[in-house]
């Protein structure tokens, strides 16, 4: 398995880092849907947004890192039709300012009251915004449609990924997979 990508297929760096991007963002959503149901006697009141504050730092950092290895090695070669590319650009482009804007608004909130974030205890990252009128508000009803929008542009990711396995039977997700070509 190679670590690095080429023009014909993902390495291993870039495959890992594309499914841990999915999965945290799969499990925040969740976490976030369900703790902001939560009452205030809940004994998960206080430690679910502990957790979501924490793996959102966490995977800010994860996506700096797939940001510098995207940068720093080559692509592989979209396929299908010139439109398909073109659409599949775009919905790269977007799933990444969706997350990015979506893990600034969640900092927006978390830091609001001048507080840093602690992270699962190992350190803090600290409040360099806070006290903006409405600023708690405002972001955490940005922070919400952003979520929604990112989840629903990943399931078309996702779907697109499957027509291509399904119905154009090319190789796009055997390469995100790293199933023999």
């Amino acid at each position: 398995m190679m670590w690095r990508n080429t023009h014909d297929g993902y390495g291993l760096v870039s495959i890992i880092l594309h499914w841990l991007v999915a999965l945290a963002v799969t499990g925040l959503f969740v976490l976030g849907l369900w703790m902001v149901e939560l009452g205030y006697y809940h004994r998960w009141y206080q430690r679910a947004p502990d957790i979501h504050k924490s793996v959102g730092v966490l995977l800010f950092g994860v996506m700096l890192a797939r940001f510098a290895w995207r940068f720093s090695n080559p692509r592989p070669e979209a396929l299908g039709s010139a439109m398909q590319r073109k659409v599949a650009a775009w919905v790269h482009r977007m799933l990444y300012a969706l997350m990015t804007m979506l893990m600034l608004s969640g900092y927006l909130i978390s830091t609001a009251d001048g507080r840093g974030i602690p992270v699962f205890g190992l350190f803090s990252l600290p409040a360099s915004i806070s006290g903006l009128q409405n600023q708690a508000d405002i972001a955490g009803k940005l922070h919400e449609w952003l979520a929604f929008a990112l989840i629903a542009l990943t399931t078309l990711h996702a779907l697109a990924a499957l027509k291509h396995q399904l119905v154009d039977r090319d190789q796009t997700l055997k390469r995100m997979l790293n199933l023999k070509r």
